[in-house]
């Protein structure tokens, strides 16, 4: 039986009755009976599981609670030659794209797509090279590729990663596709270092980079998509679903996670595996990256309604943070110890429930608080400048916004830069990111991209 690591969200209760667990994104909760004990400490400490494990683990890992590891000893059916590589190319270096091909050896094929390069792109040593006459963008690049690959995965990788001649990543994630249901695994794309500020930055901050914890890839959990910058998939799921969507030049790689996860189909994230992308060279060329980023997403909410909601929240949560930003704390306190109270009424009957209620009204409060401040900052920086300006009693709650989050993050990530200079950044990149939600939000007419869900 494979290895499994528990998610950071895991919280265990252990009672007489048995025990509780509530993890995963979102959270969920799990109640086993007292002989399910030794699976979970098992599970906790990370050691060898015991043969009657199998239904606690499938559970258990569709919720995204706990998540494969690799073992070193652990044979795989797949091998690097079942894997074709390929690399969308415009206007690219010929020698760094030789390097990159180089740093590939052992891959069954290397496929590079000359995007409608000026000149075109000369032949590379060790990699098939299709030529398209006119650019048409990342997704189309790819799915002309695509009737090229005859292998049983296709890894598709941006021309701008860079591997060391030590890594082979696809090695480390091909395991991941020993289960039937696996479609798509993505590795940790960390940005290259360098002496810049934007550079030391975005070592902590880049846009591609989705941290060091593993994840089930799914619309509106943690790890809600993984960018094709690096990207493993099934070959044949990837055209029975179409391949990419041609119509988005930005964006194209969140609708495919969601095209598949909304299928049935389980993607996964696997930091463990890391790849390097370079950064921007510039803050000009950092900014219009941003914007970029930000304007697919009112496309991104016509093929998938709400998923893009800059805010997602319970209507509770909503009330009791409104209350505190607008200068009324005693009446945010009442309205969270009213919602933990009826949620402790809704999961009474157990030993573990004024834990569990405690537990899970302060974690919704906390998560609720933080993707508040950032809907602020990000998607509707504008509606908070104007609230700055008419709205007294908000300033405080705009200030604590802006600062709070960038500090917690700064402290927890230690990035090289100092904690102004980040949260300088930081709010520069949420405000280009929001830049780019309005550009696509006035150019549709739709104001989909902007509205809250409330659960």
């Amino acid at each position: 039986m494979s290895t499994y690591i528990v998610d950071s969200s895991w919280w265990r209760y252990q009672s007489a009755q048995g025990d509780t667990v509530s993890a995963g994104s979102p959270l969920k909760v799990f109640r086993f009976s007292s002989a399910a004990r030794e699976i979970l400490e098992a599970l906790e400490k990370g050691d060898k599981l015991p043969a009657s494990a199998s239904t606690v683990i499938t559970r258990l890992v569709a919720a995204g609670a706990i998540h494969p590891k690799l073992t070193p000893t652990q044979q795989v059916a797949l091998h690097a030659t079942d894997v074709t590589v390929v690399i969308p190319a415009h206007n690219e270096s010929v020698d760094h794209l030789a390097a990159l091909v180089t740093s590939l050896g052992g891959v069954g094929k290397i496929i590079i797509v000359d995007d409608g390069s000026t000149p075109p792109i000369a032949n590379i040593e060790g990699a098939q090279l299709i030529r398209r006459e006119a650019c048409g963008g990342p997704a189309a690049a790819r799915n002309t590729a695509l009737a090229a690959v005859t292998s049983e995965i296709v890894f598709f990788l941006d021309a701008d990663v860079s591997l060391s001649m030590m890594q082979r990543p696809w090695a480390d994630l091909l395991f991941h596709f020993d289960d039937p249901l696996i479609g798509l695994v993505a590795p940790r794309v960390a940005s290259q270092q360098g002496p810049s500020i934007l550079q030391r930055y975005e070592e902590a901050e880049s846009p591609l980079d989705l941290g060091e914890e593993p994840a089930r890839v799914r619309q509106g959990t943690r790890v809600s998509y993984v960018p094709s910058a690096a990207m493993m998939v099934r070959t044949a799921l990837v055209r029975e679903h179409h391949g990419f969507d041609e119509t988005l030049r930005f964006g194209e790689d969140v609708d495919l996670v969601w095209r598949l996860s909304n299928a049935g189909v389980i993607c996964r994230y696997e930091p463990s595996v890391i790849v390097h992308h370079a950064p921007r060279q510039s803050f000009a060329q950092a900014w219009r990256q941003r914007v970029s980023y930000g304007s697919a997403a009112t496309q991104l909410d016509a093929l998938h309604p709400g998923a893009v909601a800059p805010l997602r929240i319970n209507r509770w949560s909503a009330l009791a943070w409104g209350a505190l930003g607008f200068g009324h704390p005693v009446i945010a306190v009442c309205i969270a110890t009213g919602s933990t109270g009826a949620l402790y009424q809704k999961i009474a009957g157990h030993k573990d429930s004024p834990s569990l209620a405690l537990h899970l009204a302060g974690k919704g409060n906390i998560y609720a608080g933080r993707t508040i401040a950032s809907a602020m900052t990000r998607s509707w920086w504008p509606l908070t400048v104007l609230a700055v300006l008419f709205l007294r009693r908000s300033r405080r709650a705009v200030v604590a916004a802006i600062i709070l989050p960038s500090l917690w993050s700064w402290w927890k990530k230690k990035p090289k830069v100092d904690p102004l200079t980040y949260c300088t950044l930081r709010l520069a990149d949420d405000v280009a990111y929001g830049t780019g939600v309005w550009k696509g939000v006035i150019a549709r007419r739709n104001i989909g991209a902007l509205k809250p869900r409330f659960d």
